[in-house]
Protein backbone atom coordinates (compact mmCIF):
# COMPACT_ATOMS: atom_id res chain seq x y z
CA UNK A 1 0.00 0.00 0.00
CA UNK A 2 1.43 3.49 -1.29
CA UNK A 3 1.70 6.29 1.54
CA UNK A 4 0.28 9.47 0.40
CA UNK A 5 1.91 12.68 1.50
CA UNK A 6 -1.31 13.22 3.48
CA UNK A 7 -1.39 9.77 5.62
CA UNK A 8 2.26 10.42 6.75
CA UNK A 9 3.70 12.52 9.07
CA UNK A 10 5.86 15.14 7.19
CA UNK A 11 7.93 17.03 8.78
CA UNK A 12 8.38 20.74 7.28
CA UNK A 13 12.56 21.01 7.92
CA UNK A 14 13.02 17.85 5.38
CA UNK A 15 12.34 20.01 2.54
CA UNK A 16 14.31 22.88 3.67
CA UNK A 17 17.45 20.49 4.44
CA UNK A 18 17.38 19.29 1.60
CA UNK A 19 17.12 22.76 0.27
CA UNK A 20 20.36 23.36 2.00
CA UNK A 21 22.02 20.36 1.04
CA UNK A 22 21.61 21.73 -2.93
CA UNK A 23 22.93 25.10 -2.26
CA UNK A 24 25.85 24.70 -0.64
CA UNK A 25 28.69 26.88 0.40
CA UNK A 26 31.98 27.00 -1.10
CA UNK A 27 33.00 25.75 2.21
CA UNK A 28 30.52 23.30 2.75
CA UNK A 29 31.31 21.83 -0.55
CA UNK A 30 35.00 21.61 0.00
CA UNK A 31 34.63 19.95 3.24
CA UNK A 32 31.90 17.73 2.36
CA UNK A 33 34.08 16.01 -0.41
CA UNK A 34 37.17 14.86 2.63
CA UNK A 35 34.23 14.54 4.95
CA UNK A 36 32.48 11.83 2.61
CA UNK A 37 35.83 10.02 2.59
CA UNK A 38 36.53 9.84 6.02
CA UNK A 39 36.68 6.29 7.69
CA UNK A 40 37.86 6.59 11.10
CA UNK A 41 36.00 4.37 13.50
CA UNK A 42 33.14 3.97 11.12
CA UNK A 43 32.04 7.46 11.09
CA UNK A 44 29.01 8.40 8.84
CA UNK A 45 28.52 12.34 8.19
CA UNK A 46 25.53 13.46 7.31
CA UNK A 47 24.57 17.54 5.63
CA UNK A 48 22.59 19.70 7.42
CA UNK A 49 21.32 17.23 9.29
CA UNK A 50 18.12 18.29 11.79
CA UNK A 51 19.25 17.71 15.35
CA UNK A 52 16.42 19.48 17.41
CA UNK A 53 15.24 22.84 15.72
CA UNK A 54 18.14 23.70 14.30
CA UNK A 55 20.03 22.33 10.99
CA UNK A 56 23.77 21.06 11.51
CA UNK A 57 26.23 21.51 8.51
CA UNK A 58 27.24 18.39 9.43
CA UNK A 59 26.80 15.35 11.83
CA UNK A 60 28.10 12.02 12.61
CA UNK A 61 25.05 10.86 14.83
CA UNK A 62 27.16 7.62 15.82
CA UNK A 63 30.20 10.17 17.60
CA UNK A 64 27.99 12.77 18.64
CA UNK A 65 29.68 15.49 16.97
CA UNK A 66 28.67 18.24 15.11
CA UNK A 67 30.75 20.46 12.82
CA UNK A 68 29.68 24.18 12.30
CA UNK A 69 30.69 26.43 9.21
CA UNK A 70 31.19 29.95 9.83
CA UNK A 71 31.41 32.85 7.71
CA UNK A 72 31.95 36.46 8.71
CA UNK A 73 28.76 36.85 9.85
CA UNK A 74 29.26 34.54 12.53
CA UNK A 75 31.21 37.20 14.22
CA UNK A 76 29.37 39.71 14.64
CA UNK A 77 27.48 40.16 18.33
CA UNK A 78 24.12 38.87 17.13
CA UNK A 79 26.32 35.84 15.31
CA UNK A 80 27.50 35.24 18.10
CA UNK A 81 24.90 34.95 20.73
CA UNK A 82 22.79 32.90 18.28
CA UNK A 83 25.95 30.65 18.11
CA UNK A 84 26.43 30.23 21.48
CA UNK A 85 22.50 29.06 22.06
CA UNK A 86 22.82 26.59 19.08
CA UNK A 87 25.80 25.05 20.81
CA UNK A 88 24.62 25.20 24.23
CA UNK A 89 21.07 23.00 22.60
CA UNK A 90 23.53 20.54 20.81
CA UNK A 91 25.81 20.12 24.08
CA UNK A 92 22.84 19.27 26.27
CA UNK A 93 21.51 16.79 23.71
CA UNK A 94 25.07 14.94 23.93
CA UNK A 95 26.67 16.69 21.04
CA UNK A 96 30.56 17.86 20.71
CA UNK A 97 30.15 20.99 18.49
CA UNK A 98 33.58 22.10 16.36
CA UNK A 99 33.33 25.17 14.39
CA UNK A 100 35.91 26.34 11.85
CA UNK A 101 35.51 29.50 9.60
CA UNK A 102 35.31 29.41 6.19
CA UNK A 103 38.19 30.78 5.29
CA UNK A 104 40.40 27.73 7.68
CA UNK A 105 38.22 25.51 5.55
CA UNK A 106 39.11 26.91 2.36
CA UNK A 107 42.70 27.39 3.09
CA UNK A 108 43.55 24.33 5.12
CA UNK A 109 41.17 21.61 4.58
CA UNK A 110 44.13 19.12 5.59
CA UNK A 111 44.41 20.60 8.96
CA UNK A 112 40.53 20.72 9.63
CA UNK A 113 40.66 17.23 8.71
CA UNK A 114 42.89 16.41 11.18
CA UNK A 115 40.61 17.80 13.54
CA UNK A 116 37.70 16.42 12.79
CA UNK A 117 39.34 13.11 12.99
CA UNK A 118 40.79 13.15 16.11
CA UNK A 119 37.43 14.12 17.50
CA UNK A 120 35.96 11.53 15.97
CA UNK A 121 38.87 9.08 17.57
CA UNK A 122 38.19 10.63 20.92
CA UNK A 123 34.82 9.82 20.76
CA UNK A 124 35.23 6.55 20.44
CA UNK A 125 32.24 3.63 20.08
CA UNK A 126 28.96 4.64 21.47
CA UNK A 127 27.94 2.97 24.71
CA UNK A 128 26.34 -0.43 24.33
CA UNK A 129 22.23 -0.95 24.42
CA UNK A 130 21.47 -1.51 27.69
CA UNK A 131 19.74 -5.16 27.83
CA UNK A 132 16.06 -5.29 27.48
CA UNK A 133 13.67 -5.75 30.72
CA UNK A 134 12.69 -9.25 30.15
CA UNK A 135 8.69 -8.01 30.32
CA UNK A 136 10.08 -6.39 26.56
CA UNK A 137 11.21 -9.29 25.08
CA UNK A 138 14.52 -9.24 26.36
CA UNK A 139 16.65 -11.74 29.09
CA UNK A 140 17.50 -9.08 31.53
CA UNK A 141 16.41 -8.12 35.22
CA UNK A 142 14.23 -11.38 36.08
CA UNK A 143 15.68 -14.00 37.98
CA UNK A 144 17.85 -15.83 36.44
CA UNK A 145 17.51 -19.64 35.91
CA UNK A 146 19.63 -22.64 37.32
CA UNK A 147 22.62 -23.34 34.54
CA UNK A 148 23.78 -26.11 36.93
CA UNK A 149 21.92 -29.13 38.48
CA UNK A 150 21.23 -28.59 41.37
CA UNK A 151 23.40 -29.86 44.97
CA UNK A 152 21.74 -33.01 45.29
CA UNK A 153 22.17 -34.67 42.28
CA UNK A 154 26.10 -33.68 42.37
CA UNK A 155 26.15 -35.23 45.81
CA UNK A 156 25.10 -37.88 44.34
CA UNK A 157 28.17 -38.25 42.07
CA UNK A 158 30.75 -37.98 45.02
CA UNK A 159 29.67 -40.86 46.51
Amino acid sequence: MKQTENSRRCDARVSRARQMRHEPTDAERVLWQHLRHLTVAGSHFRRQATIGPFFADFACHAALLVIELDGGQHNEAAGLARDAKRTADLESRGYCVLRFWNNDVLGNVEGVMEVIAAAVRDAGPPPPTPPRHASHGGRGARAARPTAKPDSMSAEKQS
